[in-house]
């Protein structure tokens, strides 16, 4: 009988990038429960598959409000049409929260473009008057 394979929280950490601290903070929040061996904590596949999960959510950009709820859908066995209905709703939000972003930089962007353009043209005039 094979024991089920655990993490520490420095492995995790160290495979996914992030510090032992942001780790303990989703703990915190309720999004992981590792179990305790003494005071140091073992993480198990699905710790490692909801801290995946986490931080695809946060690479979305999703709240971790949002993320404890897709959270607790996904483990709670409920309506797999409703959990994804409510998935794609909270994508096509997050998709127009960053329509709206790429439309800001765009802006941004032009009004750069135009004051760049504004300094070279004052500056080849002050060039001019000093070279004459």
């Amino acid at each position: 009988m094979s024991q089920e394979e655990t993490y520490t929280i420095t492995e995790l950490a160290r495979e996914f990038g992030i510090t032992p601290r942001a780790i303990r903070f989703y703990e915190g929040e309720g999004l992981l429960s590792p179990a305790r061996s003494g005071r140091n904590r073992v993480y198990s596949k699905r710790d490692r598959t909801r801290l995946r999960l986490i931080l695809r959510g946060k690479r979305l950009g999703l709240s971790l409000a949002e993320i404890g709820e897709l959270l607790g859908m996904y483990e709670g066995g409920g309506n797999s049409v409703t959990q994804l209905c409510r998935f794609l709703d909270v994508l096509a939000e997050r998709r127009r929260a960053i329509e709206q972003q790429r439309e800001d930089i765009i802006a941004v962007l032009g009004e750069i473009d135009v004051l760049e353009e504004l300094c070279q043209s004052q500056l080849a005039a002050a060039e001019t008057v000093r070279g004459h």
